[in-house]
């Protein structure tokens, strides 16, 4: 299955591209994420709890980073095993550039199901694979933009980037940037 969109995120490219190499990042956007850990240097380990129509399942799996321009364009290639109810790999090629607002990023995502996943038929595996795809950049884009009616009195839009990472990290996570 092959899937393509773009969105635009009101924020520095150098803070989506942070994002996408943060394990913590990662463990808040990825839609069922119980644990992610690692780094983008040696990948990350991840445990994910989906159910996709009856069939619901466990996925621990790993995701690799491939080809980085640093704040241009990278590869995630994941592949992940839920025991019984089979198998998803994939891999989501992303482009960032920057916008007059902050920054466009552009994804193309091709995935695969085996097992009793791919007995469910494709119509609802694409389905789902679209909306877990959804999912994940748009809680990308509201880590990065705080949702609209959340005021921020933590990091000021005067503050700066580091003191501004350090507000999206503790947003997220309820820690501090520095643990």
């Amino acid at each position: 299955m092959h899937m393509n969109d773009s969105r635009e995120i009101a924020a520095p490219v150098g803070d989506v591209w942070d994002a996408l190499l943060s394990a913590e990042m990662l463990a808040v956007c990825v839609p069922g994420a119980q644990e992610v850990t690692g780094t983008a240097a040696e990948g990350f380990e991840a445990t994910v709890v989906q159910k996709v129509g009856p069939v619901k399942a466990t996925f621990k799996g790993n995701v690799a980073l491939s080809d980085l321009v640093e704040h241009e364009s990278l590869t995630l290639t994941g592949e992940g095993k839920g025991g019984a109810a089979g198998f998803a790999k994939g891999e989501a090629k992303v482009a960032l550039s920057p916008t007059d607002t902050g920054t466009l990023l552009e994804y193309e995502v091709d995935a695969k199901v085996g097992g009793k996943l791919a007995q469910l038929g494709s119509r609802l595996i694409d389905g789902f694979a679209k909306k877990m795809a959804d999912q994940f950049f748009q809680n990308l884009q509201t880590a990065l933009e705080g949702s609209p009616d959340e005021g921020d009195a933590e990091t000021p839009a005067d503050a700066d980037p580091e003191q501004k990472k350090k507000g999206w990290i503790k947003r997220l996570t309820g820690r501090g940037g520095d643990s």
